[in-house]
């Protein structure tokens, strides 16, 4: 089931996730309505946060072409970076419609726990190392516009509670 994807300035948003303790049916479910939502906005990537949950869980597909790749994580960190970095031009779908670049480490390895409950590891680069920086970045409250000067950040903010407020007009 699709879920509402909230939008920038919510204080949801800036919220610090708590770990998720145990899996359940529930938080699977959750995880499967996320990636349903995220395909359908569409993005290629969501954390829980955005749809109002304020558990540390992320969704993610950078495959935009050809067989999808959903990846679901509980509890995921960041065990290592690469001194490379890389600039992408970043947006989100709790901040529509905009886009900035932003610097980040070229390659991470990341942490987490599948859908099984079984610890995984894996090391990203690229599109992948972006996306998963970006949606950890999430469940600690921050998004990507915190890495822009205030001047475009405050720009951003105020398009975006201009969309949200035309939004909920209808």
């Amino acid at each position: 089931m699709k879920k509402t994807i909230l939008i920038h300035p919510d204080p949801r948003l800036k919220k610090i996730c708590e770990p998720v303790p145990d899996l359940s049916d529930e938080l699977r479910t959750l995880a499967e309505d996320m990636l349903e939502s995220m395909y359908d906005a569409p993005g290629i990537g969501l954390a829980a946060p955005q749809v109002g949950v304020l558990s540390r869980l992320i969704v993610m597909d950078c495959i935009k072409d050809g067989t999808p790749e959903p990846m679901v994580m509980f509890n995921p960190e960041v065990l290592g970076s690469s001194d490379e970095l890389n600039t992408y031009e970043e947006g989100c779908l709790s901040i529509p419609e905009q886009f900035a670049e932003v610097t980040r480490p070229a390659d991470v390895r990341v942490g987490w726990i599948d859908m099984d409950g079984n610890p995984q590891e894996r090391d990203f680069g690229g599109l992948w190392a972006t996306c998963v920086q970006h949606e950890i970045d999430h469940l600690q409250g921050k998004l990507f516009i915190d890495y822009l000067g205030p001047m475009k950040r405050q720009m951003m903010t105020r398009r975006s509670a201009k969309m949200k407020r035309e939004r909920a007009r209808g």
